[in-house]
């Protein structure tokens, strides 16, 4: 006896043009040349350092991977993130399900962010049909041509549209490939599926993105730099739609989180920044470099010298660096994402920051752009 399940059929779902929004990316973005608010003489010192350490992972050919939560993209950073990756500091983006989400609509229309408790109450928080029916064909799609999740929105907003296979074509391919590659043989059935079902016509579907420009996600696309998704079920509105597919995600965040690992594994002498992430950063992260130092045990080596910078806005006097882990007793102990990056070896340091001033202030020492 299964259990029952919400039908999400039955969901009255919107246009989200009807949807009242509090972030506007052309009026509220973040120029990269504004100076960073506040910012304490200390940090300004360890911005600096890490700053230095870029410069020399890059020059080594090390990972630089900056990952964040989704108030990075949603407080206008999309600028800086952009000319970071432009500029070549950075070799690997990483967000969680919403980051994802907010860069995508901030590409789509411009605006982004509504008000939860009003529209909870209101039974429509999150249950808006073109973020819902977008992201998640375009999850499905990126699926079928072996993609990763980032991988697959930022394609979709760069080219303003997803390739919508012929049926028959993908019924032919799964049965021909079935033995040979299960993967891609069931990701053209659960593509045949969703075209059915949803009536979509074969060829390309145009999706235009009158604010790309903005998309981080794209701009990682074209570059070919990794943008990692790394979702949880159930986190994200997308999974109020009728459109999303659990195959689909599992399959593009499996290549996110595979890519991800990849470039921690190339991690010593390199940088790792986590911005305001305080559970998908950590454990993501603790999971990839236990696999990268596996492989680098079989081969006589290992991954000591990455340097670690945490920033969030939770103040802590503990010096991770030089007093390694804080007493159970001390509040510092239970910042949980400290202890986990503590754990992990190399050099750790914490910075209390918001992420607008950070990311100014790296950028702009890395640039030679410095306003402060």
């Amino acid at each position: 006896m299964s259990y029952q399940k919400l039908d999400r059929g039955q969901l009255i779902i919107k246009k989200l043009s009807e949807r009242k929004n509090k972030v506007y990316i052309e009026k509220d973005h973040v120029p990269i040349i504004q100076k960073p608010a506040s910012l304490s003489e200390s940090g300004l010192k360890l911005i600096e350092q890490t700053a230095l350490r870029i410069r020399l992972a890059r020059q080594k050919e090390r990972s630089v991977m900056l990952t964040f939560g989704a108030h990075t993209i949603k407080n206008g950073m999309a600028p800086t993130l952009i000319a970071l990756l432009d500029e070549g500091w950075v070799t690997h983006l990483a967000t969680n399900g919403a980051g994802i989400i907010h860069d995508w609509e901030f590409a789509f229309q411009g605006k982004s962010s509504e008000d939860v408790r009003e529209n909870v109450k209101n039974g429509e928080f999150g249950i808006w049909d073109e973020t819902g029916f977008f992201i998640n064909l375009a999850l499905v799609v990126g699926a079928y041509e072996g993609l990763g999740y980032g991988e697959s929105i930022g394609k979709m907003i760069s080219q303003e549209g997803l390739q919508i296979p012929e049926v028959s074509f993908l019924i032919v391919q799964a049965k021909r490939e079935i033995e040979t590659n299960s993967e891609k043989s069931a990701a053209a059935i659960d593509l045949v599926g969703v075209i059915q079902r949803f009536k979509l016509e074969s060829g390309f579907m145009s999706i235009p993105h009158p604010y790309k420009k903005y998309s981080v996600q794209a701009r990682a696309f074209e570059l070919g730099i990794p943008f990692t998704g790394h979702p949880m079920i159930g986190h994200d509105i997308i999974y109020n739609h009728p459109m999303n597919h659990g195959a689909a995600l599992g399959r593009t965040a499996i290549n996110d989180f595979l890519c991800f690992s990849q470039s921690v594994s190339n991690l010593d002498y390199g940088v790792y920044m986590s911005i305001g992430s305080a559970v998908m950063s950590p454990m993501i992260f603790e999971k990839s470099l236990s696999m990268a130092q596996n492989i680098e045990i079989q081969r006589k080596s290992h991954i000591d010298n990455h340097y670690m910078l945490i920033v969030d806005l939770a103040k802590s006097d503990w010096d991770w660096h030089k007093n390694d882990e804080p007493p159970i007793d001390n509040p510092a102990y239970y910042l949980r994402y400290n202890k986990t990056f503590n754990r992990m070896g190399g050099e750790m340091h914490y910075l209390t920051a918001d992420n607008r001033d950070f990311l100014l202030a790296i950028y702009q020492k890395l640039a030679d752009k410095q306003t402060f």
